[in-house]
């Protein structure tokens, strides 16, 4: 019985790697674990999942060039990951991917999420195309030291005496 990871068994089976994984933490697949904790997949249980699949599944219909499946479209920037969170707001509507330790957050009309049918779990496409640059800070940590900032003193005088009031002069 050959033993492989879990990236290689979501490759035979056409599914993302986040799929397969959360189908091993849920149960829906057999896995053996190594001594360091890694799940193995079996040979005989890629087998067994193949053939419960069924022709409208999403590893069987997934298309293996990105651009075939998008119909050529002209936006290169895609990001892939699975819907972590989807709100539905009125006429609007918040999905967040999530890739790896990273997210983003798209607002699109809750009609598209509707006729997309997104869920939370399901595989996506995140495709950026814009002609805007935003700018943010980064967190306090990755920022540089400020400059030090020095005080003026008005003319003639320190800082301690303009405080004071006003200083009149005798002639």
């Amino acid at each position: 019985m050959a033993l492989v990871t879990v990236r290689t068994a979501a490759d035979r089976l056409g599914v993302a790697y986040s799929t397969l994984k959360r189908w091993v933490h849920t149960g829906h697949v057999r896995t053996t674990r190594t001594e360091g904790g890694h799940h193995r997949v079996s040979d005989a249980e890629i087998d067994r999942l193949m053939t419960h699949q069924q022709p409208g599944d999403r590893g069987v219909a997934r298309a293996a060039d990105p651009d075939e499946s998008l119909g050529g479209l002209s936006a290169r920037n895609r990001l892939e990951g699975f819907i972590d969170e989807v709100r539905i707001d009125g006429l609007l509507a918040q999905v967040r991917l999530r890739m790896g330790d990273r997210s983003i957050t798209a607002v699109i009309t809750a009609d598209a999420v509707r006729a997309l049918k997104l869920r939370r779990g399901d595989d996506a496409l995140a495709i950026v195309k814009s002609t805007e640059v935003m700018i943010a800070r980064p967190p306090a940590s990755e920022t540089r030291p400020k400059p030090s900032v020095r005080k003026r003193t008005p003319k003639g005088g320190s800082v301690a005496s303009r405080r004071s009031g006003p200083s009149r002069r005798r002639r």
